[in-house]
């Protein structure tokens, strides 16, 4: 299932799920150099993440670059988890993040799911902006770690 493509201006910026506007060379150069959750990821295993991955979400200069990215990996029934999000530095500070965050979170595919969760070193008051907490019952979560 291939969900509905959302595309709307955010001032001089355009925000789209249309996939064939990413620019995989752009995203790789971003998350493996400059992150810090995916630095040194290769970049067929970036292109990988975002193949499986149902819903992503790109923000795009007038001259087409792409400046901003998220990516929502899902089953797009019960759970989804928020990722690989980002605003290159010099477009940041004019709510491109916050624009991107809330429209990839209220995509009709995900918009009902009951689970959304996401995790963050340093973002914690964008987030919230658009509804995101901490958990409730940590105690309850538990994760493992690959090889």
């Amino acid at each position: 299932m291939s969900p509905t493509l959302v595309e709307f201006d955010h001032g001089r910026y355009i925000i789209s799920t249309d996939r064939s506007r990413l620019d995989p060379a752009a995203l790789h150069h971003y998350l493996s150099e400059d992150s810090y959750w995916a630095k040194g990821r290769s970049l067929d295993l970036q292109q990988m993440a975002i193949d499986n991955s149902p819903l992503v979400i790109g923000a795009y200069a007038s001259d087409g670059l792409q400046v901003g990215f998220a990516r929502m990996v899902t089953d797009l029934a019960t759970f989804a988890w928020l990722c690989d999000v980002f605003v290159l530095p010099e477009h940041q500070g004019g709510g491109l993040g916050k624009a991107m965050v809330g429209a990839i979170v209220t995509h009709p595919a995900v918009a009902g799911i009951r689970f959304q969760l996401l995790a963050t070193a340093d973002a914690h008051k964008l987030y919230s902006k658009v509804g995101y907490t901490a958990l409730d019952e940590p105690g309850r979560w538990m994760h493992r770690r690959g090889q």
